[in-house]
């Protein structure tokens, strides 16, 4: 049976750079994807935003990788030839009551030593973007969009360059440790295998709970309940009037109704924050429904006061990968690792909801890290 050094589970953007990472370290590894592409799910349904870092607790995971990311991303598509368009974000106090609010998110990200932040009135707002109604804003300079299929692409070529395989339609039945160490994976599909490896590294993401249930000998206390937080989106007919992506004072779940540009400055909005009360991803319904715009035109009228009716059309969604309940406060990226469950080889990544995009080289290198501690 053949024995590798590394299977990596979940050809998302964060299961991308990891794989690429681990074949660049010289390890012979192979990226198991169920789905019959790369960056179908999670990765496929977000808003391409490349985050700052603005909005994580001091010292957090998500803190620390999205600011380091959100560098390494840029430094990154630029070498390599991937769209980026940096057009800077305001995120807005729609009123005086929502100030307090925005000097917390202002000591934040000080606190995170966030580069390119300033508090600005909203007179400075307005200035920027004459469309917008403010009493003040944080502007963020370095807060940008990435073409997210050509960066997986890259990253995917990077792997293959490295002498890397990926296994499409291949889900991972059933994992069990070896005597000694290392894992026997069966693997199905429409060409079942069984393979040997080392290291086994689970970033499946919203499916990263189901995976790891699926692994022999690790105890379930270590093994988080999956939450479903569905965002939609609407997309703005018509040409966009601003330049900067706009965003509200978060919401629970969430970061408030705002608006995006993708790479040709075409606007759209979300995600809202609409909770599922379902037990595994495969029962997720991605449809929008057309009613939730009504909530859409009330929030985004906050600080655009002249959107018109009948402009805001249903578009898509995605699904957070979650691993807190609705009301509790945002959870963390948590990476479980041997020397705390007790099975060496064996990482589990979980919650790696936003900012996994941006973060996804700074959490590839921090994984590498962590092995080589181990």
């Amino acid at each position: 049976m053949e024995r590798l050094d590394c299977v990596v589970i979940g050809a998302g953007v964060v299961g991308l750079a990891i794989a690429r990472e681990m074949a660049l370290q010289g390890k012979e590894t192979i990226l198991l994807e169920r789905e019959p592409a790369f960056g179908t799910i999670s990765s496929a349904r977000n808003s391409e935003v490349i985050h700052a870092g603005i909005y994580y607790p001091k010292s957090s995971l998500k803190a620390r990788l999205c600011v380091a990311g959100n560098r390494m991303l840029y430094e990154y598509c630029r070498s390599h030839q991937v769209g980026t368009q940096q057009y800077g974000k305001l995120i807005v106090a729609a009123d005086d009551s929502q100030l307090d609010d925005l000097r917390a998110l202002q000591h934040r990200a000080q606190e995170n030593d966030v580069p390119g932040i300033s508090m600005i009135s909203g007179k400075e707002a307005v200035a920027l973007e004459p469309q917008l109604q403010c009493t003040a804003a944080i502007h963020s300079k370095s807060t940008g969009i990435v073409d997210s299929h050509g960066y997986m692409l890259s990253l995917l070529g990077g792997f293959e360059d490295a002498g890397g395989m990926v296994a499409y339609q291949s889900p991972l039945l059933r994992a069990s440790a070896l005597t000694g160490g290392g894992f026997r994976l069966d693997i199905g599909g429409q060409e079942a295998m069984q393979i040997e490896t080392t290291l086994l590294i689970n970033c499946a993401g919203m499916s990263a709970p189901q995976v790891a249930a699926a692994i022999e000998g690790l105890d379930p206390v270590h093994i988080p309940r999956a939450y479903f937080a569905k965002g939609n989106y609407f997309s703005l007919s018509g040409k966009s009037p601003f330049r900067h992506l706009i965003y509200p004072i978060p919401e629970p779940g969430g970061l408030g109704v705002h608006l995006t540009l993708d790479m040709a400055g075409q606007a759209k909005f979300g995600p809202d924050v609409e909770w599922l009360d379902i037990e595994a991803e495969a029962a997720v319904d991605y449809s929008v429904d057309p009613r939730r715009g009504d909530a859409f035109y009330a929030a985004v009228r906050r600080y655009w006061p002249g959107l018109k009716d009948s402009t805001l059309m249903p578009d898509y969604s995605g699904v957070r990968a979650k691993i807190v309940p609705p009301g509790a406060p945002a959870g963390d990226f948590v990476f479980d690792c041997p020397s705390t469950h007790g099975l060496a080889g064996l990482y589990n990544l979980y919650g790696f909801e936003s900012p996994g995009l941006t973060s996804s080289l700074a959490i590839a290198k921090h994984l590498d890290g962590l092995i080589r501690a181990e």
